[in-house]
C-alpha cells in the first residue's frame, strides 16, 4: 500500500478530539477518541488526496477464553496509545499465517478529513462486510484498500467478523444458538454509532454494504431486531439472504462433523463444547477441507440460522428472512442490489486445469452421478423424488441433456452462477420491491476489464466477469495494479465510486450534473416495471429481468411459501 511522507508538522485542534501529526519521518497521526488515544497512518488516494487511516482497531473484546462461542462484548477504553497504523489480524481460517488470530474483532477506518473546532465534519459513512462464504477472508486493507473510494466525500469502515465454526456453529439450544459472526457485525455497527463522529463520520447517515457472504449479511441486517436504527441505506453486492431453501433452525450436523474432525465427543452438545474450548483456534480453522463433500463443494457450508429463544441472549434472526420480509418486518431503507455477468467460475477453472493434467474425474462425475452431486453443488434437498426431479430439470435447461465436456462448460457455469448467487439476488429484489416503502435499485455488472479474479488456463485471460471482479473498481485490491489516470479502467472506477458516494449521501445512486452520467437515469425496480441498470462500457437501463428464462425455472422449482 502506497504511503505518503508529510513535509510539514501540523497541529489541529478539534472540539471533541485532538489530532497531532507526528514528525515527517514517521507519517503517523495521533487522535484522541472517547475510547483512548489512537495512532494511525497517513496514506494517499489514487488522485493524491491524503487519507487518515486507522487500522486494526478493536470494536469488541477479544473472543478468547471464556468469550469463545459467546456474543461479542463491547471494547473497553484503553489507557496506552493504541497502534492503529497497521492492519489487525483476520479471524481464524485455514493457514498458519501470523496475520490470523482469534483476537480478530477489528475494523479499519479511513477518512480524508478530520473534524476541527471551526470546521465540524459529518460525512456519510460506508460500512463494508467482506465476502468469503462465512469461512475465509477479512476486512484487511490488501483486500479493501481505500485508495479509490476515499477520493470521494465519505468515511469508509471495513470489518472483520468471526468465521466458520467459531462464528456460525449452531445447535439450536442455549449452548450454541448461532449467528455469532453476524452479531459481531452488529457490535461493529454499534461501535460506529458511538464513535465514528471522532473520525469525521455522521452516525445518522450510515450505508451498510457487503459482497457475497457480506451481501447475505446486509440483507439479514434488514430483518434483524439487533440491527434496528444502526444503518440508513443498503448496497447488497452478489449475495442476498433469500435463498432457494428456507433457513434452518440449527446446523447440529456441522457441529457433530466439527467434533469428529477434532476427535471430540459427539454424544451431547455440552461435551462437544467443552472439547471445542480446549482446542487452539487454528486447529479448528484448519479443518475446513473436512466439510467439503465433492471438489470444494458445497460452496456454502455454514449459513445463518433462525435462533431459539434463550433468556438473556439477543436474537439476531427470529424467523426466515423471506417470511419476515413478507410480513413487513424489515427496515424500509433505500437499497441497491445486483450481480456480475458470470459470477462463480472458479469451479470451471478447476475442471479445465485438472483436464489439462489428464484428470477428467470431475467430468466423469458430472456425466455419471448427476442426480447425486447436483444437490451438493447447487444446494438444495437431497435423495428425494423432488430432488431428482429438480436435478433433471436443471440439466435439461442449462445443459440440454448433453454430455459435459471441456468444450461444453457454459451450462455448468450458468448453474453455479444462478444457484449460488444470481437466484438469491433475483428473489430478494423481487420480494423486497413489492413491500418496501423505499426505492429498490437493481444492476447487472458486465464490464469486461483487463484483469479478473479468474483467468482461463488456456488463454491466461479473464474468464468472463466473475465473482468479485466489480470490487476492483471500488477498492484497491493488491493483486491488481493501482489504476492510473490513463488506464482504460479509470472511467469505471470513477463511475462506481461516484455511485457509492451519491447513494451514501442521498439514497439515490446517480449524481446530478456529473458528466460521467450524462443522459443516464437509474430507475427503480418495481413489480410493475422490472428493470435494471446494465453497467458496462456504458450505463444502460434495461427492461426486464436478468437471465429471465433461467430465473423462471428457479421460481417454478423453488416457490416461496
Amino acid at each position: 500500500m502506497k504511503r505518503t511522507i508529510l513535509q510539514c508538522l501540523c497541529i489541529l485542534f478539534i472540539s471533541m478530539v485532538s489530532v497531532l501529526l507526528a514528525a515527517e519521518e514517521s507519517s503517523t497521526i495521533e487522535l484522541n477518541t472517547p475510547l483512548g488515544r489512537v495512532k494511525g497512518l497517513l496514506m494517499t488516494t489514487r488522485l493524491g488526496r491524503m487519507i487518515y487511516s486507522f487500522r486494526g482497531m478493536r470494536y469488541a473484546e477479544p473472543p478468547m477464553g471464556r468469550r469463545r462461542f459467546k456474543q461479542a462484548e463491547p471494547v473497553k477504553p484503553w489507557t496506552e496509545i493504541f497502534d492503529a497504523s497497521i492492519d489487525g489480524p483476520g479471524c481464524p481460517q485455514p493457514g498458519n499465517s501470523s496475520l490470523i488470530s482469534e483476537d480478530c474483532l477489528r475494523l479499519n477506518v479511513y477518512t480524508n478529513q478530520l473534524p476541527i473546532r471551526l470546521n465540524s465534519v459529518k460525512k456519510p459513512v460506508i460500512v463494508y462486510f467482506h465476502p468469503g462464504a462465512f469461512y475465509v477472508r477479512s476486512g484487511r486493507s490488501e483486500f479493501q484498500g481505500p485508495q479509490y473510494l476515499l477520493d470521494k466525500e465519505v468515511v469508509l469502515v471495513t470489518v472483520n467478523y468471526r468465521l466458520a465454526s467459531l462464528g456460525f456453529i449452531s445447535t439450536g439450544d442455549s449452548l450454541l444458538p448461532g449467528n455469532l459472526g453476524l452479531k459481531d457485525q452488529v457490535a461493529a455497527l454499534r461501535w460506529v454509532k458511538k464513535y465514528i463522529a471522532a473520525f469525521g463520520g455522521d452516525p445518522d447517515c450510515v450505508t451498510i454494504t457487503g459482497y457475497s457472504a457480506g451481501g447475505w449479511s446486509v440483507t439479514l441486517h434488514l430483518v434483524s431486531p439487533m440491527s434496528r436504527g444502526l444503518f440508513h441505506r443498503v448496497i447488497a453486492m452478489s449475495g442476498a439472504a433469500v435463498f432457494q431453501e428456507p433457513f434452518p433452525k440449527h446446523q447440529k450436523h456441522l457441529a457433530i462433523k466439527q467434533a469428529q474432525l477434532l476427535n471430540c465427543p459427539t454424544d451431547n452438545v455440552q461435551n462437544m463444547l467443552n472439547c471445542f474450548n480446549t482446542k487452539p483456534a487454528g486447529e479448528i480453522a484448519n479443518t475446513l477441507d473436512g466439510f467439503f463433500e465433492w471438489y470444494e463443494n458445497p460452496l456454502w457450508v455454514w449459513t445463518p440460522v433462525i435462533e431459539p429463544i434463550v433468556p438473556g441472549v439477543e436474537r439476531f434472526l427470529t424467523d426466515d428472512p423471506a417470511k419476515l420480509i413478507k410480513e413487513g418486518k424489515f427496515e424500509h431503507v433505500p437499497l441497491i442490489g445486483g450481480v456480475t455477468k458470470d459470477e462463480i467460475t472458479g469451479y470451471i477453472i478447476m475442471a479445465k486445469e485438472e483436464a489439462k493434467k489428464g484428470n477428467f474425474s470431475m467430468f466423469n462425475d458430472w456425466n455419471t452421478k448427476w442426480e447425486e452431486i447436483a444437490p451438493i453443488m447447487f444446494i438444495y434437498e437431497r435423495n428425494t423424488p423432488r430432488s431428482r426431479q429438480i436435478s433433471r430439470e436443471l440439466k435439461s435447461l442449462y445443459i440440454h441433456d448433453k454430455p459435459i465436456t471441456v468444450t461444453n462448460l457454459q451450462g455448468i457455469a450458468g448453474l453455479y452462477r444462478d444457484s449460488l448467487i444470481s437466484y438469491s439476488v433475483h428473489r430478494f429484489i423481487n420480494l423486497l420491491s413489492t413491500l418496501s416503502c423505499e426505492p429498490v435499485y437493481y444492476y447487472h455488472f458486465i464490464y469486461q476489464g483487463r484483469f479478473s479474479h479468474d483467468l482461463d488456463p488456456d488463454t491466461n485471460k479473464p474468464y468472463g466477469v466473475t465473482h468479485h471482479d466489480d470490487l476492483m473498481y471500488i477498492f484497491y485490491i493488491k493483486q491488481f495494479p493501482l489504476f492510473k489516470k490513463d488506464d482504460p479502467e479509470t472511467r469505471i472506477v470513477e463511475r462506481m465510486t461516484a455511485i457509492w458516494e451519491n447513494f451514501a449521501k442521498t439514497g439515490k445512486p446517480i449524481p446530478r450534473d456529473n458528466e460521467l452520467f450524462e443522459n443516464v437515469s437509474w430507475k427503480k425496480f418495481t413489480p410493475q416495471c422490472k428493470r435494471h441498470l446494465e453497467i458496462g462500457n456504458e450505463l444502460v437501463m434495461r427492461n426486464g429481468l436478468i437471465n429471465p428464462k433461467e430465473m423462471a425455472l428457479w421460481d417454478k422449482l423453488f416457490p416461496l411459501p
